[in-house]
Formats: structure tokens, C-alpha cells, sequence
């Protein structure tokens, strides 16, 4: 039936003899051999434009339809290796970026790609400055610079001008991110809409913004044939792509939200892949002889924090306290299970520099004692703002029941989303559960957060987590300004290790776990991994047998 269902909805959608055929299939028909189906919540996405994606979702069809002049090493993920590039080289002032591009490259569309293809795309995401722009702003590039410090030389050299001489890998990761894609400049500007400048936006036209929104101007593997809001996106073979060839003619992400209804359809052979799954579900995936899992850990931490705002809780020995209360071994055990993996420093696995210590354990007597020493024997009670939905509720009233077993008395306050984190970013809470993503894969993406707050007044302008929860930290927030202008990779490594280590023992932060996505397959596919963020879930090695 949820087959039937999905082919009446979009048989004008997917058009074409095989997909046609695919859809209009008796339900529990096997999938086709050159078709990869996945089961996925893909309701978060809202553009399909790289210059203002800034969605999990997106992020995977982005990696998977685009290329960036340098993307992440897989081999190692403290690294990067060319993608457009060729080679770069970093001028002895640590200011300028020189990329090579590959010679004879085309986009999906058939045209050329150049610098100039690359120095329009920086230009048009700085101008349109949409969510993901901070992360090239944050060099010093604005829509009146731009094209200036982010221009082509000649057909095959680009040139990127930063305004310090940062750490060059930090640099280079940046420029891996789904906001530095290369979008096709001679396709985009066939479809650019007029705009009548105003205060707040000064330019004349769109830069394709409108038509990006649903259309693809792209050079990856796969090229974005369709997006159906909250029913489908389609990708197919670019057979123009200036590498090895995708294995599968096409990929089709299917809006499943619930873990259930996934695995249920794969079982049924109607996905390939299911990707939202829960532990219960992934239980039964694992007694299942014709499918299996594979995860990987994200860049994504769930933590909780203490509002400094709030006396008792800015005490030293209360915070400590808090480490020792929660039960991290149970946790991994339950809620956490598949799911999650227990990890206490705010940098993930994988970024470099990232520590794997996990020093606490659940010590209610060690608790109790360092309560004693902040005067509150008997404890005291306290709120804490939980986004309602797993695995945040099932944490929280976990870590209730053991804050409890120390005298304190935890007031859950469940929310939705807006509900939480307004409060959260008015710093207005006690206590928050939540979670935090990095924004681009390098250490500077959390350690400007969680170790950097250059003005705790109320009206700051830069609001990092650590001034979310009023914690003043003038010392370590020169301290992670310093690691970005650190260019020796090794030193820079260490002066992340140390900040992790002085967040852990000192910070408002209790780091639980690091997230683990996790998918459930068919046995029949070969070459499906997840990678350590959403723009690296490559597909294009993917086969059938």
C-alpha cells in the first residue's frame, strides 16, 4: 500500500520508463536493479540553492550533485583533498589562496567549468547572504569585496583573499562546506530574476536564488532531476562527471518519517535503505537475515547546560557535581542505544585535535561530597527546559532520577523547539537539554562555541553557547582566537586538546554522547556508507548484486 500510494502521488513527478515502472509497481515489489531507494525524513528541506541550504537533508543531495573546489578526506578526516582542485598553494603571508582547477572539466549542463564559475558562486552566496554565508563572511568577505578577494585570474586559477593569516587547514575546511559549491554561472544566469534594490538588499537581481530553489546547475556524480516537498527528491547519473562514473542510474529519497513505517518497507523490499531507525526498529533490522546495518558517528554532541546566571548553579563544585550525575553507562545501554555513543568533550570524533577521554561515571557519593563543599548538603532544586521527543525526554528524565538520588529536584519544563530554544537563547533557562552540530568539519565549528564568549553582556552580538549559559571566559576565548592563526597542524591539534580538556573539567557543559546515524540496508547493496557528516553520505559507489 505505501508503494500504491507514493506512485499515485508522483507518477507526473518521476516521469520516465523505469521510474514510472518502479512506481506503478504492486506494493513489496522489489526495487530495480539500477535504482537506489531510501526511506528517509527529508521533510527539514526547504531549498535545494547550495548558497542557502543550510539543511541536514539537503546537505546529502548537495554532496551528492555538486563539487567544491577541495572536499573533506574520508581517509582522514583531519585533512582535505582536491575536488575541482588540482593543486593550491597559500602565499608566505598567509593571506592568499591560489587553486588550480583540473583541466577540461564540464557541469551536467555541458558547459565548461572555469574560475570564473567558481568566483561567481562565492559571489552569489556572499550576496544573497543567506544562513550558511557566515562561514566565508567569517574571512572577511563582504558583498562589497567579494569580487576582489574571491576572483578568477585566468580560466583555470582562482583566487581567495582572507583578511588573517588563519590556520590554513581551518581555511580549507571551510571551503569544504555545501555553501562553497561550484554552481554552473552561464546556466544560473539564464535564470536570474529582476529585484528592485532596497535597505536591506541592494543588489538587482537574484542570482538564480528563485530558480535554484527547485532547479540544479550543478557537476556532481548525480544531477538533481526532481524535488517534491515532503514526498520525494530524485537524482540521476551525470554522465558528463569529470570522475568515476555513479554505479546506479539513479537515487530516490523517499519522505518516511516514522522508524517503523522504514523498516517495515525494508523488509518489504520497497527501500533499499532505511535511514530514521530507532533502537527497537534496529533490533529487529539485526534478527533479520536479508538486511543489515551500518552507522557512523556524526559531528553532532548532546549535552546539557547550567545557566552561570543562576547563582548555585555557577558554583564550580556544582557543576563538577554534575558531571558525576548522570548514568552514561545506562544511558548507552537504552535510550542511547545504536543511536548514540557516550562522548564527554565537546569536539566529535574524527575533527582534529578531538579527544576520546570519558573521565566521568555516575558517583552519587562524589557528588554529594562536592555539594557539600558548595554548602547545599541537602541539595536544591532546580528546572530544566527538554524539547519534547526522543532521545532528549528519555535523557532528561533519566538525569532527573539520578540528580535526585543526590537531593536534587529537578523540575522537567518540556517544550517544542521554538518553545526551548527562545528561552535558551534569551538565557532565561536553568538548565537546557539539547544538542549541537558543527556548521563546517573543523575544530574552530565547536570550539568557538562552547570555549569562546568575547562579551557575556545581554546585548552581545556574537552568542555562543558558552554565552548562552553567561559563562565569562576571557582566558579561553584567547585561547581558541589563537588555535585558528595556528598554522602548524600538530599544534594546533594540541592547543584543541587542551581546551577540551579545561572545557571538561571546568565548563557549565555536561558532554554526554556523540550521535551515531545509523541505516538499515538490504544485503543485496554493495559500497553504502555513512560518512562522518551529512554532505559525505556519498552514493555514487553504491551497486546492486
Amino acid at each position: 500500500m505505501m508503494l500504491e500510494k507514493f506512485a499515485l502521488r508522483s507518477r507526473a513527478l518521476l516521469a520516465g520508463a523505469a521510474l514510472s515502472a518502479l512506481l506503478a509497481a504492486p506494493a513489496f515489489a522489489v526495487t530495480p536493479a539500477d535504482t537506489l531507494v531510501e526511506g528517509f525524513a527529508i521533510d527539514d528541506i526547504i531549498s535545494m540553492d547550495p548558497g542557502e541550504a543550510f539543511e541536514l537533508s539537503t546537505a546529502e543531495v548537495t554532496g551528492n550533485t555538486y563539487d567544491l573546489l577541495v572536499r573533506l578526506d574520508l581517509s582522514d578526516t583531519s585533512k582535505v583533498k582536491g575536488d575541482l582542485a588540482e593543486s593550491w598553494t597559500v602565499s608566505d603571508d598567509g593571506l592568499t589562496y591560489t587553486f588550480k582547477l583540473k583541466p577540461g572539466m564540464k557541469f551536467a549542463s555541458g558547459n565548461p567549468i572555469t574560475a570564473a564559475d567558481v568566483a561567481y558562486s562565492f559571489e552569489r552566496a556572499i550576496k544573497l547572504d543567506k544562513s550558511p554565508a557566515f562561514i566565508i563572511n567569517q574571512f572577511g568577505i563582504t558583498g562589497d569585496n567579494v569580487t576582489e578577494k574571491a576572483k578568477a585570474v585566468d580560466d583555470t586559477t582562482f583566487q581567495f583573499v582572507v583578511d588573517k593569516a588563519y590556520a590554513p587547514s581551518f581555511v580549507l575546511n571551510c571551503l569544504s562546506a555545501t555553501v562553497a559549491s561550484v554552481v554552473d554561472a552561464k546556466l544560473v544566469k539564464e535564470h536570474v530574476a529582476a529585484v528592485t534594490p532596497s535597505a536591506d538588499y541592494k543588489w538587482d537581481n537574484d542570482f538564480g536564488n528563485a530558480w535554484l530553489k527547485t532547479g540544479y546547475a550543478g557537476s556532481g556524480p548525480y544531477k538533481l532531476r526532481e524535488w517534491r516537498a515532503n514526498e520525494a527528491v530524485v537524482l540521476e547519473r551525470n554522465d558528463n562527471y569529470n570522475g568515476e562514473k555513479a554505479k546506479l542510474a539513479r537515487v530516490i529519497y523517499r519522505n518516511m518519517k516514522e522508524s517503523s513505517a522504514q523498516r517495515l518497507a525494508l523488509e518489504a523490499g520497497d527501500i533499499d535503505v532505511a535511514r530514521n531507525l530507532e533502537p527497537n526498529d534496529l533490533d529487529a533490522i539485526a534478527k533479520n537475515a536479508d538486511l543489515t546495518t551500518t552507522s557512523a558517528p556524526k559531528g553532532t554532541v548532546y549535552y546539557i547546560s547550567l545557566n552561570q546566571k543562576n547563582p548555585t548553579l555557577a558554583k564550580p563544585e556544582v557543576r563538577q557535581a554534575f558531571k558525576y550525575l548522570v548514568d552514561y553507562d545506562a544511558l548507552s545501554t537504552t535510550i542511547l542505544k545504536g543511536i548514540g555513543e557516550i562522548h564527554q568533550s565537546f569536539l566529535p570524533k574524527g575533527d582534529l585535535g578531538a579527544i576520546d577521554d570519558n573521565p566521568f561515571k555516575l558517583d552519587v557519593a562524589k557528588a554529594k561530597e562536592l555539594l557539600a563543599k558548595a554548602g547545599l548538603p541537602d541539595g536544591f532544586k532546580v528546572t530544566m527546559d527538554v524539547r519534547t521527543g526522543q532521545p532528549t525526554t528519555g535523557m532528561a528524565e533519566s538525569i532527573q532520577q539520578t540528580l535526585g538520588q543526590a537531593g536534587i529536584k529537578l523540575e522537567i519544563i518540556p517544550g517544542d523547539g521554538k518553545q526551548t530554544l527562545t528561552k535558551y537563547r534569551a538565557r532565561n533557562h536553568d538548565i537546557y537539554i539539547g544538542n549541537w552540530g558543527q556548521d563546517y568539519f573543523d575544530p574552530n565549528s565547536n570550539a568557538q562555541t562552547f570555549a569562546s564568549n568575547p562579551d557575556n553582556s545581554d546585548n552581545a552580538k556574537i552568542k555562543t553557547l558558552a554565552w548562552r549559559n553567561a559563562w565569562d571566559i576571557p582566558d579561553l576565548t584567547k585561547e581558541t582566537e589563537a588555535a585558528l592563526l595556528e598554522k602548524d597542524a600538530a599544534k594546533r591539534a594540541d592547543m584543541y586538546k587542551d581546551l577540551q580538556q579545561k572545557i571538561m573539567d571546568t565548563s557549565p557543559f555536561v558532554i554526554i554522547h556523540q550521535q551515531l546515524e545509523v541505516a538499515g540496508l538490504r544485503k543485496n547493496l554493495q559500497g553504502f556508507k555513512l560518512g562522518p557528516s551529512f554532505d559525505t553520505n556519498f552514493v555514487w559507489a553504491v551497486s546492486k548484486q
